[in-house]
C-alpha cells in the first residue's frame, strides 16, 4: 500500500510567523507533529512520503503516486483543505481525514471516503483493521481516551528537518481547566495524560541523533498540568541536556498558575525552557469569571508574568477582546497590561466561537452565532453577535494592534521585558542565530523603511550595554516584531503604525 500524508497550509497568522523565515533560510515555523505521529501507527510494510504544504508543493503526480491520501488539519488550514479535498478526489484518490478540524465539524465533510477522528490511537487501527477486510466505514469516533505511553515515536525520517525553525514533541494531552471558549476539554478532555519520562527522552534522543540542534517546542495543550509528573520528568530531563550541553532550548504552553510554584519554575529553566506561552486573556476580572478562568481570577497577574520573567523565562501571552462584559475601556486597560507587563509577543485576537466549546453552545442557544470561525482569532473576524457594537470593537481593536505593534511601543516593551527578564544561562548560538542577527541588521537596520531603523539600532546598542546575558533575546524580539508589523498591514481597515491608545 502507497500512503502519502497531506498538511494543508496554513495562511499567515499569528503562529505562522511566516515573516520571520526570511532571516534563518527556513521554509516553515512548526513540524506537521501529528501527521508524523500517524505515520508511526501505519503498517510499517505500507510505503509513506509526507507532503507538507508549508514547506513543499503538493503536485499531482505525488497525489497519483498514491493508492491512498491521509489529511491532518485544524480549523486555520480549512481553506487549504477544501482545495486539497477537491484534488484528491478529481484524480481518483480515497481520501481519509482526522484532526481538529474534522473532528469539531464532521457534518460539513462528506465529500471525504473516510473521516477518523478523535484520537488516531484509538480510531486509525479500527479503520485500518476494516481497510484490510476491504469494507472501511465513512466515520471512526470514540469518546474513549488512549493511554498515550503506546503512543509510537514520531517518523521524522519523513521530513527534511533542515526546513524547520523548530522541532516539536508532545508530553501531555488534556487540561484540567475548562474555559468557556476553548475546545482542548472537547478534544483531549480535562485529566492530563502524560508520556513516561524514559518515552520522553526517548524522543528527545531520536531528534538529537538526527542532528537536531536548537528550538524545541512542547505542544501541550497545558505543560504543567499534571505537576507532580511533569517535576519528575523535567528531573530526569535535566542531567540529559547537561550532558548534551543544552543542544534544545525549549518553549512551551503553560497556565498561570505556573507563576505560584517556584520549584516548578527553576526546574524548567534548569531544564533548557527559556520561554512559555500564557492564556491571559484580560485584566477584567468579569470577563475572566464569564468564560470560566478561575485560575487566573486567583492572581495577581501582572505580578505572576514578571515573576515568571525574573525566574529566566519569557511570557508570550494570548489576549482576548469580545467578551460579553468587556467595558467601554477595554482597549486602553488591555494596552496598559500588555505594555507594563514587558509581554512582547503579544497575540491579541477577537473573540471567536469554536465548534465544540461550551462557548459556541451558549452562543447557538442564544441565537447569535453568524457563521463558522476562521480559526484565525487575530484576522479580525467575528462569527458571532458581540454584546459591543460590532463596528466598535473591531475598530477598538484594531486600534490595540495598531499601537502595540508600532515601532515606538513595541520596542518600548522589549527593553521593559529586558529589565525584568533574569536569563539562567546565556543562549547558545546556533548557526541560524549568526545568520539571523546578520540579516535583521540588513532588513531592520537597513533597508526598513521609516522611524523602525531608529528604535532598532536603540534596542541593539541598549541591550549590548546593558543587557548582554539577554541580547539574543533582543535580537530574537526584533524580528518577530517585524512579523506583527507585516500581519497589521494585511488589509486591516486601519493601517496606521502610529496609532494613539483609545482612551477612557
Amino acid at each position: 500500500m502507497k500512503a502519502l500524508l497531506v498538511y494543508p497550509a496554513i495562511p499567515d497568522t499569528f503562529w505562522s510567523f511566516k515573516h520571520i523565515l526570511k532571516f534563518v533560510r527556513k521554509r516553515a515555523a512548526h513540524v506537521p507533529l501529528g501527521l508524523l505521529t500517524v505515520a508511526g501507527l501505519l503498517p510499517r510494510s505500507w510505503d509513506i512520503r509526507l507532503i507538507d504544504m508549508n514547506v513543499e508543493p503538493l503536485t499531482d503526480e505525488s497525489i497519483l503516486w498514491s493508492d491512498i491520501v491521509f489529511m491532518g488539519a485544524m480549523v486555520v488550514q480549512k481553506e487549504s483543505v477544501s482545495e486539497t479535498v477537491d484534488r484528491v478526489k478529481a484524480l481518483g484518490r480515497k481520501l481519509v481525514a482526522g484532526g481538529p478540524l474534522f473532528s469539531s465539524a464532521e457534518e460539513s465533510y462528506e465529500a471525504i471516503d473516510y473521516l477518523v477522528l478523535n484520537e488516531a490511537e484509538i480510531t486509525l487501527p479500527m479503520f485500518l483493521k476494516d481497510l484490510e477486510l476491504e469494507n472501511p466505514k465513512h466515520i471512526y469516533r470514540t469518546s474513549e481516551k488512549p493511554d498515550i505511553t503506546k503512543t509510537p515515536l514520531p517518523r521524522w525520517d519523513l521530513i527534511n528537518m533542515n526546513y524547520y525553525v523548530s522541532m516539536s514533541v508532545q508530553y501531555s494531552r488534556g487540561c484540567p481547566f475548562d474555559c468557556e471558549f476553548c475546545d482542548i476539554v472537547n478534544l483531549n478532555g480535562r485529566k492530563p495524560r502524560v508520556k513516561s519520562s524514559e518515552q520522553m527522552l526517548t524522543e528527545f534522543q531520536t531528534l538529537y541523533d538526527r542532528g537536531w540542534r536548537g528550538r524545541l517546542f512542547i505542544v501541550d495543550d497545558n505543560f504543567i498540568g499534571n505537576k507532580v509528573k511533569v517535576k519528575a520528568f523535567l528531573k530526569t530531563l535535566i542531567p540529559w541536556q547537561e550532558q548534551r550541553k543544552f543542544p534544545f532550548s525549549l518553549y512551551t504552553e503553560a497556565s498561570v498558575n505556573l507563576a505560584q510554584d517556584q520549584e516548578l519554575m527553576e526546574l524548567m529553566t534548569a531544564a533548557g525552557f527559556d520561554s512559555v506561552f500564557l492564556g491571559l486573556e484580560t485584566p477584567e476580572e468579569e470577563c475572566l469569571a464569564e468564560c470560566g478562568k478561575h485560575q487566573n481570577r486567583s492572581i495577581d497577574l501582572m505580578e505572576a508574568v514578571k515573576t515568571i520573567q525574573r525566574n529566566g523565562m519569557e511570557v508570550m501571552g494570548g489576549f482576548i477582546i469580545g467578551f460579553d462584559n468587556d467595558p467601554p475601556n477595554i482597549f486602553e486597560r488591555q494596552i496598559r497590561f500588555i505594555q507594563n507587563s514587558g509581554v512582547v509577543k503579544a497575540m491579541i485576537g477577537l473573540l471567536n466561537a469554536i465548534p465544540g466549546t461550551r462557548l459556541y453552545q451558549r452562543l447557538a442557544e442564544e441565537g447569535r452565532l453568524l457563521k463558522d470561525c476562521t480559526g484565525d482569532n487575530c484576522d479580525g473576524s467575528l462569527n458571532f453577535i458581540p454584546k459591543m457594537d460590532a463596528q466598535k470593537l473591531r475598530e477598538g481593536y484594531q486600534a490595540v494592534l495598531d499601537y502595540l505593534y508600532s515601532p515606538k511601543e513595541y520596542y518600548a516593551r522589549v527593553l521593559a521585558f529586558l529589565e525584568d527578564y533574569r536569563p539562567v544561562r546565556r543562549k547558545r548560538m546556533h548557526k541560524s542565530d549568526v545568520m539571523a542577527f546578520f540579516k535583521s541588521i540588513v532588513y531592520l537596520g537597513i533597508l526598513d523603511k521609516g522611524i523602525s531603523k531608529f528604535y532598532y539600532w536603540k534596542l541593539l546598542i541598549k541591550a549590548f550595554l546593558f543587557h548582554r546575558d539577554s541580547f539574543g533575546e533582543a535580537v530574537s524580539s526584533a524580528i518577530f516584531g517585524y512579523h506583527f508589523r507585516k500581519l497589521l498591514r494585511r488589509g486591516a481597515p486601519c493601517d496606521s503604525v502610529n496609532a494613539v491608545p483609545p482612551r477612557d
